[in-house]
């Protein structure tokens, strides 16, 4: 019988892999695996490894390499569904009900996998008789030998409508169910069905366990319409879960020596594979299309960092970027892709013929990490960065990517870095103190500050603490900035960046402004509601709310006006924000100021700055920022 996937990943969930295989093999630990004697050869020195992390064993002494049911089934000879059996109530989980139609599906499953192994070794055979001339001269072509076809069960479809259906009838087929095995198609006005592959190169699809699934070819005439052709979905076959030569690289990655540390190569051709398997290195291809969630999970179970090898041209570089915004949502930490680029516009394939296994092996090596790639991709989509407007909008960009990826504290690391590779572009070997210099330094390290620590996921211990600091006093205009955002998140559009930079202007506020711009990243819309129901979460509860009201009480800002124009409260709000910018600007000037007194004794500016910042923090406070005709 079947069982489904979830069923499995419980059992696996439930027994430990090192407490299950430690009951026959004596294990002892070394660093995050467990090391033993192999059970399946005779050894005097530990090759056996058993690792909980990735739930898998490997024996270098043997090659052998499986998971807690496979190890089962190695040491005890039971069957796959015996070993499901004895783990499942090992794991107190009962098993699943015999359904007599999931068995009557298992046995038409079987049944076209009969008939795909049967045409594999139909295609094999067809290469090797004169009607494979052309193919075995295109081979010769690419360095393939014959000595390799063997092994990648590389075969040829030929030319003949109904050859293949013709053999395999012979053999006892029915036209139906060759169609459901995706060898045939059946015309939609119910004609005869025909041979799906003809005139082409074929490359089987296996199963990781090496389980035909389905089939690809690659024409032979240069005119045909579809280069590469793979069969359709069917009942054995989802091609979005599915990757070309994985059974092969589980085997490369298997026999490599303990400290080889071999990579997973993801690939765009079934060429590429080859030639990569060929020169040793573990590499897979997903069907023609851009890497699909399924099969980036597939690729997890197996390697916690792959490697996407994309060939050096446009096309590559899409393909890329699409890999790149796909995978941004899956990412963790132990689970992400590094990029390599293969040079001259060339495929992997082109460069094992070329130049060797060495070189492919030495480009493959020259591996970037995810973040890396992801910023430059960013960066090469973006015309030009030479007004505050195109760098700004690169820069929320990057924001907006980052805050894409479902795991919290993995998404603050990715902000850090992205905005350090940001601020790279535009080095500065001695700060320059100018007024505004002043604050965006002053803005940069109270944003530094803010990111020490744990993340607020929630209104844990750590998030009511840091809520409680907006209970002391903060500056009114400050408070009134804030409730204004609130009740108005559409005010934070054009200043979302020196909102996330330096808050509203003071540092008691940092939790509610980090919030409502992590809010602005994920959300499209936003509204009074959503942000309250955020800052909640957090811990900014009704009397945090109410201490505010009464700070923004002092703060005689017309932009809280009641009965006020929305397009002038917008413009008041933007002014008020931009003099508390400024203040703090003039206050980071004044304390540079005073170094430089202690230094050469220049009083003069000192005393200007004190007189810019008095003069403007009592414009602030009086209400006199606003002009007579608004001021309380």
């Amino acid at each position: 019988m079947r069982f489904d996937d979830r069923f499995l990943d419980e059992i696996k969930s439930r027994l430990r892999l090192s407490d299950v295989i430690g009951r026959t093999v004596k294990l002892r630990r070394q660093g995050r695996e467990y090391a033993g004697l192999s059970p399946f050869t005779k050894e005097k020195s530990p090759s056996f490894f058993v690792n909980d992390d990735k739930g898998f064993y490997h024996c270098f002494s043997s090659g052998k390499h499986g998971d807690l049911i496979s190890f089962l089934m190695e040491t005890e000879r039971l069957s796959f569904p015996e070993a499901v059996e004895k783990l499942a109530n090992e794991a107190g989980m009962p098993m699943p009900a015999v359904d007599p139609q999931a068995v009557e599906q298992e046995k038409k499953r079987q049944g076209l996998t009969d008939w795909l192994d049967l045409a594999a070794k139909w295609f094999e055979a067809e290469l090797r008789r004169p009607a494979g001339a052309a193919a075995r001269a295109y081979l010769e072509r690419r360095g393939l030998p014959e000595s390799e076809w063997a092994r990648f069960g590389i075969g040829l479809a030929p030319e003949g409508r109904t050859a293949l259906k013709d053999y395999l009838i012979a053999k006892g087929a029915r036209p139906g169910e060759l169609v459901e095995s995706g060898l045939l198609i059946g015309p939609e006005d119910g004609g005869a069905p025909y041979d799906r592959f003809r005139g082409r190169i074929m490359f089987p699809i296996a199963d990781g366990r090496g389980r035909i699934l389905s089939f690809g070819g690659r024409a032979l005439d240069p005119q045909a319409r579809a280069k590469y052709l793979n069969g359709p979905d069917t009942p054995l076959f989802d091609k979005g879960r599915v990757l070309y030569g994985l059974a092969e690289a589980r085997k490369i990655t298997s026999a490599a020596a303990a400290d080889a540390h071999p990579s997973l190569v993801v690939v765009e051709g079934y060429m590429d594979v080859v030639a990569c398997q060929r020169a040793g290195i573990a590499a897979v291809a997903p069907m023609g299309t851009a890497l699909t969630e399924g099969q980036m999970e597939l690729l997890w179970r197996y390697h916690p960092e792959p490697t996407l090898c994309f060939d050096g041209d446009a096309a590559g570089q899409r393909a890329a970027g699409r890999v790149i915004e796909r995978a941004l949502p899956l990412l963790k930490p132990g689970r992400t892709f590094r990029f390599a680029m293969v040079e001259g516009g060339k495929d992997p394939d082109d460069v094992l013929r070329d130049q060797g296994a060495a070189a492919l092996k030495a480009q493959l090596a020259k591996s970037e990490p995810f973040v890396e790639r992801l910023f430059k991709a960013v960066l090469e989509e973006t015309p030009t960065l030479e007004t505050p407007e195109e760098k700004t909008a690169f820069k929320v960009r990057l924001r907006k990517l980052a805050s894409t990826i479902a795991d919290g504290e993995l998404a603050g690391a990715y902000r850090e870095d992205l905005m350090g590779r940001y601020e790279a572009l535009w080095p500065t070997a001695q700060p320059v103190y100018t007024v505004g210099a002043a604050a965006r330094e002053l803005s940069r390290r109270r944003w530094d500050g803010k990111k020490k620590g744990p993340p607020i996921t929630g209104a844990t211990a750590h998030g009511k603490a840091a809520a409680q600091v907006l209970h002391a006093s903060p500056r009114p205009l400050s408070a009134a900035l804030a409730l204004a955002a609130i009740e108005h998140p559409s005010l934070l559009h054009d200043s979302l960046e020196r909102v996330a930079l330096s808050g509203f202007g003071d540092e008691q506020l940092s939790l509610i402004a980090s919030e409502m711009v992590t809010l602005s990243m994920e959300s499209e819309v936003l509204d009074e509601v959503s942000v309250r129901r955020r800052l909640a979460a957090r811990g900014v509860d009704d009397s945090v709310f109410d201490h505010l009201q009464r700070a923004a009480g002092r703060a005689r800002a017309a932009f809280m006006e009641p009965g006020i124009a929305p397009a002038e409260a917008r413009a008041l709000w933007t002014r008020a924000f931009d003099a508390l910018m400024e203040l703090e600007s003039l206050e980071r000037a004044v304390d540079l100021a005073k170094q430089d007194v202690d230094r050469d004794g220049d009083f003069a500016t000192l005393k200007r700055l004190k007189a810019d910042r008095d003069l403007l923090s009592r414009a602030i406070g009086s209400g006199e920022l606003w002009g007579a005709e608004t001021a309380h």
